[in-house]
């Protein structure tokens, strides 16, 4: 269950290599523990793993989540209206893991949630349940070095953010610091999209492709593109431009909020739209 005795970032490097055999990419779904409580999370997050998630990207519910749109936003809210902590996420992560040995787990969250606990009881207690990886979304490269420390020493990988704006210089340092993945950005922004203006043919690729070559040229750990991709063919795009893998947060939190009053279907819904987004990285 651990991350102890293995090197920093394994299970994806594990998990990029195998689809690789397959001539396939990763495909990650984002869900916010605890949404909307820790029962029915649980259970949405088992579904997503058994509809061909190659990883997952879990959130910790903060009450004030500055860099996510509206959709995250309310997850966050009802969980945190469901009495979930930082506590009750490690003990769904515990099961998480123990449900699947194998499939690398990152966290997104907000430094706040770190400090609270104490920057190296984090770590330590996220690795003690197999977490592989943790994205700070406020904390910037300049101020991250605690947090890399107290990461890299329980085998946990920092995660930071290649956005499209950056310099040379921050995707430099990007580069540098960040193992198991890289995560583009596709566009600037807080995460999210409005779903409903979602086409099959709106395109991300564009602007991640030369982003993702200067990573390349700097030897970045496998990059993977995010934030507003809701639609297969997103996928493809992202895929085309070069990411080894795409995340899609808000498009898969929308379908548990669209079915709170009905568990069932809204486990039917997480299984065919994480099917659909798999089967594009194939």
């Amino acid at each position: 269950m651990t991350n102890a005795q293995q090197p920093v970032g394994f299970r994806y490097q594990q998990t990029f290599n195998d689809l690789a055999t397959k001539n396939e990419k990763a495909f990650i779904p984002f869900v916010m523990i605890g949404d909307p409580n820790a029962e029915q999370s649980l259970s949405a997050i088992k579904a997503l793993i058994d509809a061909g998630a190659d990883a997952l990207e879990l959130g910790i519910p903060f009450s004030d989540p500055s860099a996510d749109g509206v959709t995250i936003q309310m997850a966050a809210l009802r969980a945190i209206k469901a009495g979930i902590n930082t506590d009750v996420c490690i003990e769904v992560l515990a099961k998480v893991r123990e449900y699947a040995p194998n499939i690398p787990i990152g966290l997104l969250l907000y430094g706040n949630l770190v400090f609270a606990r104490g920057i190296d009881n984090f770590y330590r207690d996220m690795a003690q349940v197999g977490v592989d990886s943790v994205l700070i979304a406020d904390i910037p490269i300049r101020e991250s070095q605690p947090f890399r420390e107290a990461a890299l020493k329980y085998n946990v990988a920092p995660i930071f953010i290649a956005p499209p704006n950056a310099s040379d210089e921050t995707l430099q340092d990007v580069c540098a610091y960040s193992h198991g993945y890289t995560y583009v950005l596709s566009r600037a922004g807080v995460t999210g999209v409005d779903v409903e203006q979602q086409t099959e043919h709106t395109t991300t690729a564009s602007p991640a492709q030369s982003l993702i070559s200067t990573l390349n040229k700097y030897q970045g750990a496998s990059p993977v593109l995010g934030f507003g991709i809701s639609t297969p063919q997103q996928v493809r795009d992202a895929l085309s431009a070069g990411a080894s893998g795409a995340i899609s947060g808000s498009a898969v939190v929308r379908i548990i909020e669209d079915n709170l009053n009905d568990h069932a279907r809204m486990i039917t819904e997480l299984t065919q739209f994480i099917a659909s987004m798999k089967a594009a990285t194939k």
